[in-house]
């Protein structure tokens, strides 16, 4: 396998990751037969098949499956020395990859806007996904630099970094009973049924525990896996959200949802920037991890503050 090229190693990863040609060409910008050359070469090298294909449906081969292992590795391992050469020439240009939760797609880019004018050499791309586990899986694989999510497991070895306050609160559209009381008492959420994400969502588990804390049992009408969803429903009356404050910015400077001012509310967590803790970041991503820490708070706590005319109280804990 002395022939075998690491462009023909990034090619089968992404096939194998999307197990698509044709979506691994449009990922890599490439075309679907070039990416399907390169296969066939790594599979001639190797000598064996690595996929199996039935019409448009692919599946690693068992084969395959051990190769992906060694073929991550070796495309981690060269990133790696990629990162260390560039800090000793200290450039800040080539692409720079941020994962992050879907919840942080509603903030992130008006940030990444700003770090792209200081840094127009770096080419950022967004990995977006709801699911935490996916998230760390390529974090470990070195498929992304640099992660934007809530407290990351505790198990996991990563250096996690807080950088602003994330709000939570309380929704409900124009015309709710909740609005004429000004500050309603904590009982009256058990009076009105509840949506709210589905159980593993950070939100989630931010209301289960303002919920036992004020020792609240409120009906849950809905839960759903879509912040977008979600709203819809709590515009169309069917009960009260409970969402991140980034997720329904648009909605409350439209007049289309309003804030519910329960007290303790609203819930602050906070966002952080996350790697893992043994790895050496590029200076592309060192720029943005400082960038973040040096600037997203006071940007962030403004954006809140005009939304709920009071200042939020910065949730930034110490690790």
């Amino acid at each position: 396998m002395r022939s075998v090229t690491f462009r023909q190693l990034r090619v089968f990863t992404e096939v194998a990751r999307h197990l698509s040609f044709a979506r691994a060409a449009e990922a890599l910008h490439l075309t679907p037969p070039a990416v399907t050359m390169q296969v066939k070469e790594l599979e001639g090298h190797v000598g064996l098949p690595l996929f199996e294909r039935q019409g448009r449906q692919v599946q690693l081969t068992m084969a395959g499956e051990y190769f992906l292992v060694y073929a991550r590795r070796l495309l981690s391992t060269l990133k790696d020395a990629e990162n260390v050469m560039a800090r000793f020439r200290k450039v800040e240009t080539g692409v720079l990859t941020i994962g992050l939760l879907s919840t942080a797609g509603y903030f992130l880019p008006a940030l990444l806007a700003r770090f792209q004018a200081e840094h127009p050499g770096i080419d950022v791309r967004l990995d977006v996904t709801r699911d935490l586990s996916k998230l760390l899986d390529r974090l470990h694989g070195n498929e992304i630099d640099l992660a934007v999510m809530g407290r990351p497991p505790r198990e996991v070895a990563m250096r996690a970094e807080p950088f602003a306050a994330h709000p939570m609160v309380f929704v409900c559209p124009p015309g709710h009973p909740l609005l004429g009381v000004g500050h309603p008492p904590l009982d009256a959420l058990v009076r009105h049924p509840l949506i709210v994400r589905e159980p593993g969502a950070e939100v989630r588990a931010a209301l289960d525990a303002y919920l036992r804390e004020h020792r609240l049992d409120p009906r849950v009408a809905m839960a759903i896996p879509s912040n977008e969803t979600l709203k819809a429903s709590v515009m169309a009356g069917m009960g009260i959200g409970f969402l991140s404050l980034h997720a329904v910015a648009s909605e409350l400077r439209a007049g289309l949802l309003h804030v519910v001012e329960f007290e303790d509310t609203p819930v602050v967590r906070t966002w952080n920037i996350v790697h893992e803790a043994s790895k050496v970041l590029s200076p592309a991503a060192e720029a943005f991890r400082y960038f973040l820490l040096d600037e997203a708070e006071a940007l962030l706590a403004a954006q809140a503050e005009a939304l709920l005319g009071q200042p939020i109280k910065a949730a930034i804990e110490s690790r």
